[in-house]
């Protein structure tokens, strides 16, 4: 409790707008203002006294939750190197985890929002946020003011307080009105690129969210048959490179999508 409300108290001082926030009495409560807190901070240095707190506190969290090893996770059969897991893609110590990021690559700014981007941003830490605006400010340089990622690319960075080695971020195709080819081809760039991306790290396992689904609109059971299909193709020829995939879902509805598609239901 007392780190709880210690983080809390440096949040709000290093805040610009919220410096007059009451601090509510219960610790639940302090936790979703830290989190709330912590996604609406625009990116800029923090101090070393906020850093380590947050660090810890976040350590905690991490530790209350449960760390969720590679060798925890089963593979679909034997002779597979894919797996499907259920559950909080931020628990998982693998190579890589996948973040469904926007276009301007900050993470969500929406307090406590439950999209997979708050979630990783919200674990990882102030750092992360940071991180992702250094790169973007580099890819500013070269490409002009107005850049924003393309859908389909694929960007490496630390991961912080999470458990995993690394985060890739991707943006994934919106579905405003009709699924098209186009879309189709730039989900499948998605995994294409993660992948891709770990060949080139030496990233030996990775976790696939579900990308481009639920805000993003894509339809559930098409992004999965498209995520396997472009999975199972990649590792037909980089699979020497390659431990492990994972595909994590949170739903039970995508669980059984993923079980159909998987021919493990």
């Amino acid at each position: 409790m007392e780190k709880t409300s210690e983080l809390l108290k440096l949040l709000i001082a290093d805040s610009k707008q919220h410096k007059s926030i009451t601090i509510p009495a219960s610790e639940s409560e302090q936790k979703h203002l830290i989190r709330g807190l912590m996604n609406i901070r625009m990116p800029r240095e923090l101090s070393d006294e906020l850093m380590d707190l947050q660090d810890s506190y976040l350590q905690d969290e991490l530790k209350e939750k449960g760390v969720v090893q590679l060798s925890d996770i089963p593979t679909i059969n034997e002779q597979s190197k894919l797996s499907l897991w259920q559950g909080d893609i931020t628990r998982l110590k693998v190579g890589a985890i996948v973040n469904a990021a926007n276009s301007q690559m900050l993470g969500c700014f929406v307090p406590c929002h439950r999209c997979i981007d708050n979630a990783i941003h919200s674990a990882a830490g102030i750092q992360l946020r940071n991180e992702c605006n250094r790169i973007m400010g580099n890819r500013r340089i070269q490409h002009g003011k107005s850049y924003e990622e393309p859908t389909g690319t694929a960007t490496l960075t630390n991961a912080y307080n999470l458990p995993c080695d690394y985060v890739i971020h991707t943006v994934g195709p919106i579905v405003y009105d009709r699924l098209n080819d186009t879309l189709c081809q730039d989900l499948r760039n998605c995994y294409e690129n993660v992948l891709q991306c770990c060949v080139d790290n030496n990233i030996k396992s990775v976790a696939f969210c579900c990308i481009s689904t639920g805000e993003f609109h894509f339809p559930n059971d098409k992004a999965a048959e498209i995520a396997y299909d472009t999975v199972t193709s990649f590792l037909q020829s980089h699979g020497s490179h390659m431990e492990r995939v994972i595909f994590n879902v949170f739903k039970d509805s995508d669980r059984e999508i993923y079980e159909n598609v998987l021919g493990i239901a």
